[in-house]
């Protein structure tokens, strides 16, 4: 398997790994990740190795290179598209080949029993105007694309967290007293530098928490998440919580925290509202129950697993992957009342991580 990247891609795509075990009872995996990954597939059960390798350092490109031949192997499953990745590809000795490779004049192509996937991408055969096209029209969700275009059953994204992490939640829940019986809804809102358009408005995020606790009635623990790059932004969240008239309670996550850890925090949730991004596939293996929402990426492509809502922009740039799209549909009103009644079919569930 070589998939490196992006963090939640590599997470999702695990998906395909139950799929795989039942199809080849003797699955051996080899994983090539990228070495940020890494922590999102080294204790899954079905990898039984991990090799990291950064597509950037031509060092550690040609590290892997000179290590994975001599090997012949009986599928190689190519799943990014960068030109360092389709010449590894190309030059396994392999039964079968899946994925991006180079084509006779060396360059970047793919096998067409992905087209399904890499149709909608960069390297489509068709041109970017048709990819986009599909992806727009897409109903389907990246698991059960990968599930059929592998022949193998859909299943789910899996994160087992080391004990560490576990601990680290639990002392997180002592210390800021997150009994069992406390409702925390998670606000992952943000979605790093690259895509500023996916994030929901720090105003819009300030006024939903007020709207929620007053639906609900009820004390509300809002933890607001994020990495690095949320910094600025939660500090802006979390001065505009503090300025409501009637204040919630307020918890910063920190931004700081190892993907594990970090995972097994937002595990504590009983609700989480979340953009597309890392936050929401982690949430999803955690089994919280989630409110995402979409404006310039697609909502069919996310399969919630029966854990909750989507809340997709209803402009006419949706699913265009502008950086400048429209997410004024995406309202309070809409968010709070997917809320409700995710909360709602999901009160009473078992917890992951837990508090006590």
């Amino acid at each position: 398997m070589i998939k490196t990247g992006s963090l939640g891609d590599v997470l999702r795509t695990t998906s395909v790994l139950p799929g795989l075990k039942r199809r080849f009872p003797d699955l051996e995996l080899t994983w090539l990740v990228a070495p940020a990954a890494r922590s999102l597939v080294e204790r899954h059960r079905l990898v039984s190795r991990v090799i990291t390798c950064d597509p950037a350092d031509a060092a550690s490109v040609a590290a892997v290179r000179s290590e994975l031949p001599g090997i012949r192997w009986d599928w190689v499953l190519s799943l990014d598209d960068e030109v360092p990745f389709c010449t590894l590809a190309a030059s396994l000795e392999t039964a079968r080949l899946s994925g991006a490779t180079l084509d006779a004049e060396g360059q970047p192509t793919y096998t067409d029993d992905v087209e399904p996937w890499f149709g909608m991408g960069l390297l489509s055969k068709d041109g970017k105007e048709a990819a986009d096209r599909r992806k727009r029209e897409n109903e389907r969700s990246h698991p059960e694309i990968f599930a059929s275009m592998l022949g193998v059953e859909s299943g789910r994204p899996e994160l087992p967290l080391p004990a560490e992490a576990h601990a680290a939640a639990l002392g997180f829940a002592t210390d800021f007293g997150l009994e069992d019986s406390t409702l925390v809804c998670g606000l992952n809102t943000g979605a790093g530098g690259r895509w500023r358009s996916k994030e929901l408005p720090v105003e819009r995020v300030v006024a939903y928490a007020g709207a929620l606790e007053e639906a609900l009635d009820r004390p509300v623990t809002f933890l607001v998440l994020g990495g690095a790059a949320e910094r600025e932004r939660n500090d802006r969240i979390l001065a505009g919580l503090a300025g409501l008239d009637a204040p919630p309670r307020v918890i910063d996550a920190g931004t700081d925290h190892d993907l594990n850890t970090f995972a097994a925090i937002l595990g504590l949730s009983d609700l989480l509202l979340t953009s597309d991004s890392l936050a929401l596939h982690l949430g999803l293996a955690m089994e919280v129950p989630t409110v995402a929402f979409f404006a310039p990426t697609s909502a069919p492509e996310i399969d919630l697993f029966g854990l909750g809502e989507k809340v997709a922009s209803s402009a006419p740039d949706y699913c265009s992957y502008r950086r400048d799209v429209d997410r004024s549909t995406i309202t309070v009103e809409r968010l709070v009342a997917a809320s409700l009644r995710v909360l709602t079919a999901h009160q009473g569930r078992r917890r992951l991580v837990a508090r006590s």
